[in-house]
């Protein structure tokens, strides 16, 4: 397909998004395309006022339209014609997302965006599927759980995958009977604005889907600690949620979904299908150059296979074809920032200085723009930042182990706990293994989520709070009263 496209030629929405209608506001903070490192938009920042014009707009709607006590299946219809409408304009949405992100527009119309539209989808079906539930009691009573939607739920999403963040927060949400307001990354905000749009375009009451756009020290800070908004939803770092809860705390209670930062171990047993598990290592370096939360970049291999597997892995890193993220064949991403290719320079640097060995990568490509060539760092020491902090790049270490205790152990981060990969042929192994790890998802001979909506994420330890996909979001999106009725 001809997908290219001239990034000149894409207009940027410009405002905050409420009450269904795009709000002008001025840029303040200047953006830099990652393809190129041009200056070409600036991102407005959302006061407290306009925060609190949007949740007044969300809760307004909520009152006007009865959306939440509305017949279920028009919640359903009116979800799926919003994710109709996404796939009419994916092309649309697709240039708006490639042009400022680190997505490239092959990779954001075979993936991201009719994974988004699916999860849309996905979502609009509980509505009229789940509710609550008749429990046993004695003969004289009747007794039932009841669920509700929480009001308005405050989410924010993070700038490496922005559309299908905004579905993950946005339509668990909506097809529980909620409106959200939503602050994407100031980095990213352009294609879920026009997301927001399209809702109401399908008949989704206005107001209902409010997009505000700023920083987290000031946006972020005055949604999640807003005192009419009943539920937070955040997907970023764990510096980053750690900073919400605190937050929280200080202004009042409400419950949180979390989904935070990763250090994901990936561990080679000596009877494992190398060419498969090389490919799925790499693969998952490769994607979005790394800078995803369930990024594998611990290898952990057994001790008489680690060179074979290196040697496999560090062939298909070489196999890269970077560009901007407008040209069809580009499949290989940039960095989204100079901060943040500077950030994995320094520690990559300091692994080096700490004895590690550089098998590949290592450095800036020579080109326009920030991108990291696929860099393995050997023999890295447990205590090394680079296996401690998580880098958010295309950084691979490495580490052997000579029985199933020590690969255990070395799996078990002190902090992260969100994904891990596991390749054996041994299934019990497989099983006794899967139990020991400590993480939220394990993926058994692959690695990296597949389109099946109903496997829910989350990590364990700094790795988040609550799940995100899965009937587990929409249920989090609900609250239970229990009730008890006398016969």
């Amino acid at each position: 397909m001809g997908l290219g496209f001239d990034p000149a030629s894409v207009t940027l929405p410009c405002g905050h998004f409420i009450g269904g209608r795009l709000v002008p506001a001025a840029g303040e903070i200047d953006l830099h395309r990652p393809s190129d490192g041009a200056a070409f938009a600036a991102c407005p920042i959302a006061g407290p006022d306009m925060v609190d014009a949007a949740v007044e707009s969300a809760r307004k709607a909520l009152k006007d339209s009865g959306w939440g006590g509305t017949r279920p299946r028009d919640r359903v219809r009116a979800l799926h014609r919003w994710a109709d409408l996404m796939e009419a304009h994916a092309e649309e949405l697709g240039r708006l997302e490639a042009v400022a992100s680190t997505r490239p527009i092959r990779d954001l119309m075979a993936g991201d965006l009719p994974v988004t539209i699916e999860q849309i989808r996905f979502f609009a079906e509980f509505a009229d599927k789940e509710g609550g539930d008749l429990v046993p009691t004695a003969d004289d009573s009747l007794g039932l759980i009841m669920t509700e939607p929480y009001g308005v739920v405050g989410a924010i999403t993070p700038w490496n995958f922005p559309l299908s963040m905004a579905a993950w927060k946005l339509a668990p949400a909506l097809a529980a009977g909620n409106a959200v307001v939503l602050k994407p990354s100031e980095m990213t905000p352009f294609a879920t604005l026009r997301m927001a749009e399209l809702s109401v375009e399908a008949g989704i009451p206005a107001g209902l889907v409010n997009i505000v756009l700023g920083d987290g020290a000031i946006t972020g800070n005055a949604l999640t600690g807003h005192p009419h908004v009943s539920k937070v939803s955040f997907t970023g770092s764990t510096a980053a949620g750690a900073a919400i809860m605190a937050n929280i705390a200080r202004t009042g209670i409400k419950p949180m979904t979390l989904e935070l930062g990763g250090k994901s171990p990936q561990v080679v047993f000596a009877d494992a299908d190398l060419g498969l598990a090389a490919s799925c290592i790499a693969t998952s370096i490769l994607a979005n150059a790394g800078q995803a939360c369930v990024a594998g970049t611990r290898l952990i291999a057994a001790r008489e296979i680690a060179e074979p597997l290196l040697e496999k892995i560090a062939a298909r890193l070489a196999c890269i074809r970077p560009g901007p993220t407008w040209e069809t064949e580009t499949a290989y991403a940039p960095i989204i920032s100079e901060r943040q290719i500077g950030r994995i320079e320094s520690l990559v640097g300091a692994a080096l200085s700490a004895g590690a060995q550089l098998r590949a990568g290592g450095r800036r490509l020579e080109r326009p723009g920030f991108f990291y060539a696929p860099t393995i760092l050997d023999h890295v020491a447990p205590g090394s930042p680079a296996v401690i902090e998580e880098i958010f790049g295309p950084v691979l270490t490495t580490q052997t182990f000579s029985d199933e205790a020590e690969a255990v152990a070395l799996a078990d981060h002190p902090s992260y706990g969100l994904c891990a990969g596991l390749y054996t042929r041994d299934l019990s192994r497989a099983v006794r293994v899967t139990r020991q790890l400590q993480a939220g998802t394990i993926w058994v001979n692959r690695y990296g989520r597949s389109r099946d909506h109903i496997l829910p994420t989350g990590g364990y330890k700094g790795s988040g709070i609550g799940k995100d996909l899965g009937r587990e979001a929409f249920m989090a999106n609900r609250k239970a009263k229990s009730v008890l009725i006398g016969l």
